[in-house]
C-alpha cells in the first residue's frame, strides 16, 4: 500500500510511544524525532491501546510525538499492518490512517495519524489527552 510522494510525517500517540513495544522500537530505528504536538480531538482507554478520534474545532487534545519516517515505504507498510489498517486487514479497519494538521511549537506539521475506526461507545475518555 506505499503511496507516491506520501507524506514522511506521522503523529504517535499510543503504545507506539512505548520503548517496550516492539513496533515501538522498530519506528525509533526507523524515524527521526521531530517534536512534540498535539491535535483536536477525543482520546479513549480501549483496554490495551488508546484510539484517537479527531475533532476539528474543539478544545480538548490529544498529544503525543511527531517522527519523520524514513524514505522506505516498507516502514509505514509495517505500521499500516500492526494498526489493522488497509485493504487485506480487517474490514472495517481497527484503525483508519489520515493526514490530520498537528500543532507544535515548531508551526502546524500535517502527520499521518491512525484513528480509531470503530464505535466508541461504553470506552471511557482519557480526559488528559495523553495516554501513559
Amino acid at each position: 500500500m506505499a503511496i507516491k510522494n506520501a507524506c514522511r510525517h506521522m503523529f504517535i500517540y499510543g503504545t507506539l510511544l512505548s520503548a517496550d513495544n516492539d513496533f515501538g522500537a522498530y519506528l525509533k530505528k526507523n524515524s527521526t524525532y521531530i517534536s512534540p504536538g498535539s491535535f483536536s480531538g477525543l482520546l479513549y482507554d480501549m483496554d490495551e491501546y488508546p484510539g484517537a478520534v479527531h475533532k476539528p474545532g474543539i478544545t480538548n487534545r490529544v498529544y503525543g510525538n511527531i517522527i519523520l519516517l524514513n524514505d522506505d515505504p516498507s516502514v509505514l507498510q509495517t505500521i499500516d499492518e500492526y494498526e489493522g489498517y488497509g485493504k487485506n486487514e480487517e474490514q472495517p479497519n481497527l484503525f483508519v490512517r489520515e493526514l490530520v494538521p498537528v500543532e507544535t511549537a515548531l508551526g502546524v506539521i500535517n502527520c499521518w495519524v491512525y484513528l480509531y475506526n470503530r464505535a466508541i461507545v461504553g470506552y471511557p475518555k482519557i480526559v488528559s489527552g495523553r495516554y501513559q
